[in-house]
């Protein structure tokens, strides 16, 4: 059940980072071919600090 709402949460707010990321991308007017790869490390840091909250709420339990 723990893991179904992690899941859940994270799936929401793996998405709510991504249009805020759009969002800044598009004001800023930042360059087509930088995209990719500011989306990629905003999207490796968000999943690891998502895999090192599961990791504490597990370990806690």
């Amino acid at each position: 059940m723990l893991l179904l709402v992690i899941v859940l949460f994270s799936v929401f707010y793996l998405f709510q980072i991504n249009r805020m990321t759009y969002a800044l991308v598009t004001q800023k007017d930042i360059p087509e071919e930088k995209h990719a790869k500011i989306f990629r490390t905003i999207n490796v840091l968000i999943t690891i600090l998502l895999v090192s909250f599961y990791v504490e709420v597990s370990v806690a339990m």
